[in-house]
């Protein structure tokens, strides 16, 4: 038999398979339901959500095409019960189908019911053909969608579907966890001995059935012969059958310092890593971080154009450095050319989507546009400058062990000084030199150069530093003024100025007085250094307290700048705390007793270490016969946290909640 040509592009061959697994199975058979299954109380999942998944099913396996090569067949089953007005949302299915321009995934046999109860009968409505859509989201991406008719309250839906693809590195992940609990979620998966997967799964939650036999089977595939005689082959060879199922599966909710579920919902994915044909060399596919390194560096929308010389910017350039003498310098002249001339149209992006050019001329472009722009114009000025490429926060973890590049999705620049590394991305408008928005802080980041390395870009390495200081008197006229002044973190600061752009100072200003509890004037309100990013702000305003001449009066002297709510509000958590900094806040009241009054009550002083020194409160309180003194300060050294740390974290904040809201009580004097 002749097995292989020189190039494995030419290849052949497929086969139906017949694998045995345990034979526990899903509670629900497709097409299959009486009146009795409405009924969910055998099951065990949390009630007080909008839908519950009953059972989702799918497969993937391997059959011989008449392409001369494989065809992966990817079979998906699942039905779901709408409880509430709220579980709608789930009638609304999409199928995502990849695409190559040329080529693309095909959706075969798709059937979709609803099944309502009524008077004890089961009414079926089946959906219609013409109300299957198409949106293609991207070059590479398509979605089929629908939404079931009939739906309301307590109805039961249910699809099933093939995905035909001819894209063996698509061999469809699987999800065991989402939006809505999931009674049973099972994945099935043979793949014959020819191709090679590296399995990626996470999640927290046990596998009730987690099964790996071998098996064996025979593939037939035919090379379209053209003009000639079609050839047929059939290659034999074993297979690896999988099979996991969790059963009971929880809903995952966001919950607060989450950077992304994507980083924690219970799933498996493959990547295509390997060829392995009978007596032909083994064909890396995946390949490793030092060729696809190389790779990168080759590609027209990546590496070349921000290596050549780029002549075209000599003219450009000119006005752009004219008064820098050194390199950094004329670095930071041309981040701030870049930054306060060009918008970012997309911040999730990889490659060039247009020559640097013509992004240059049209003043806008994707985050890898402009990012790579700024290394080029760099590397124009004879500043060493490097790719570094990244995960978002948003995106999930990025892989350190393989080259996975879809995990990846943003583009910033590495520029050298005096041996120094300094981080730089112009696609925002109010971000500093040097600095870099805090969803980049993801862990993970390759620099992309003729000798790769390793950025570690850890939330832990972001330090957040809050000073307030408040001072509260009594004036001649016998009413209550203080005033306020604070100088927020870095990122709090960035935050500020993009709301001050969106909505003004006035709205921003409104928004700090809404937030006080009393009656309170704000006067006198501005910002130091609002349109100077490099700068840190400086938030000011005057105030009168109203309201103050009752017998009694409860004052709470954090003002309006307490921890009001415990961030960490769940009861138990599954998946790590992930903070976007760690953080020091000091917050300073100095208030003199109002005229006429008396401290009757003031909080207790108090002083909490969290692990060993990792976190810190502390709440000095003091009063004299005329005056009162507090200082707060909330320190956290540390950015991630696992499950088994939640508890005594979530205890930590609850405690500063408490003390924070805690009041003086001042009584009038008789």
């Amino acid at each position: 038999m002749k097995l292989l040509t020189t190039s494995l592009s030419m290849a052949f061959f497929l086969c139906s398979i017949t694998s045995i697994f345990a034979q526990e199975k899903s509670p629900v058979k497709f097409g299959k339901i009486s009146p009795e299954e409405f009924n969910l109380s055998k099951y065990n999942f949390d009630t007080s959500v909008s839908a519950v998944v009953i059972s989702d099913v799918g497969s993937s396996t391997f059959e011989g095409n008449n392409k001369g090569w494989f065809t992966l067949v990817f079979k998906h089953q699942k039905r779901i019960k709408i409880l509430n007005k709220n579980g709608f949302e789930a009638a609304n299915v999409e199928i995502p189908l990849y695409s190559d321009g040329t080529d693309e995934e095909k959706l075969d046999n798709l059937k979709a019911y609803t099944y309502n109860l009524e008077n004890g009968n089961i009414i079926k409505t089946e959906l219609e053909s013409n109300a299957i859509f198409k949106d293609k989201l991207s070059k590479n991406l398509v979605n089929k969608k629908f939404t079931f008719p009939a739906v309301k309250e307590g109805s039961i839906i249910e699809y099933s579907y093939t995905v035909k693809s001819d894209f063996l590195f698509n061999l469809q992940p699987w999800t065991f966890q989402g939006d809505y609990p999931r009674i049973w979620s099972e994945y099935q998966a043979s793949m014959p001995e020819f191709f090679v997967y590296v399995t990626l799964s996470q999640g927290y939650q046990p596998f009730h059935i987690k099964n790996e036999s071998q098996g064996f089977c025979q593939y037939r595939v035919t090379v379209p012969g053209g003009v000639s005689t079609d050839e047929h082959y059939s290659l034999s060879g074993t297979t690896s059958d999988y099979r996991w199922v969790m059963k009971d599966v929880p809903s995952l909710k966001e919950e607060g310092f989450t950077s992304t579920l994507k980083n924690h919902i219970a799933k498996i994915e493959f990547q295509l890593s390997q060829y392995r044909f009978p007596n032909v060399p083994i064909k890396d596919i995946m390949g490793n971080w030092l060729t696809v390194n190389q790779k990168m560096l080759e590609r027209e929308d990546f590496g070349l154009p921000i290596n050549k010389s780029n002549n075209w910017l000599d003219d450009d350039m000119k006005p752009i450095v004219a008064g820098a003498v050194t390199n950094l310098e004329k670095a930071k002249n041309i981040y701030a050319f870049i930054r306060d001339n060009f918008t970012c149209t997309d911040y999730n992006d990889l490659y060039l989507n247009n020559p640097l050019k013509t992004v240059f001329k049209n003043k806008n472009g994707s985050v890898s546009d402009i990012n790579l722009l700024l290394i080029a114009m760099l590397h124009h000025e004879s500043i060493e400058a490097y790719p570094v490429i990244l995960s978002t926060r948003e995106h999930g973890f990025a892989s350190d062990l393989y080259p996975l590049m879809n995990r990846f999705n943003y583009v910033i620049a590495e520029a050298k000084f005096n041996g120094s590394n300094v981080y730089l991305d112009a696609s925002h408008p109010s971000l500093a030199f040097g600095r870099l928005p805090s969803e980049c802080y993801n862990g993970y980041a390759r620099v992309i150069s003729k000798e790769p390395d390793v950025v570690d870009l850890s939330a832990d390495s972001l330090r957040e530093a809050k000073v307030t200081l408040v001072f509260i008197g009594n004036t001649e006229k016998g009413n209550i003024e203080g005033s306020f002044k604070t100088e927020p973190g870095y990122y709090e600061s960035l935050s500020i100025r993009e709301k001050i752009k969106a909505k003004g100072q006035a709205e921003f200003f409104k928004k700090i007085q809404s937030a006080y509890l009393s009656s309170l004037d704000i006067t006198q309100p501005y910002i130091d250094s609002i349109k100077l990013p490099e700068q840190p702000l400086t938030i000011h305003y005057n105030f009168k307290m109203n309201d103050m001449g009752e017998d009694i009066i409860y004052f709470n002297p954090m003002m309006a700048e307490g921890y009001r709510n415990n961030f960490l509000k769940a009861a138990e958590r599954k998946y790590p705390v992930e903070m976007p900094y760690t953080f020091d806040e000091t917050y300073i009241l100095t208030m003199e007793v109002p005229k006429n009054y008396t401290v009757e009550e003031i909080p207790k002083s108090a002083k909490v270490n969290f692990n060993g020194g990792e976190g810190y409160f502390e709440y000095m309180i003091s009063k004299s016969e005329d005056q009162i003194q507090l200082r707060s300060r909330v320190i956290m050294k540390r950015t991630n946290f696992s499950s088994d740390e939640y508890n005594s974290l979530r205890d930590f904040f609850a405690y500063v909640v408490r003390k924070h809201s805690e009041q003086v009580v001042f009584k009038k004097k008789k």
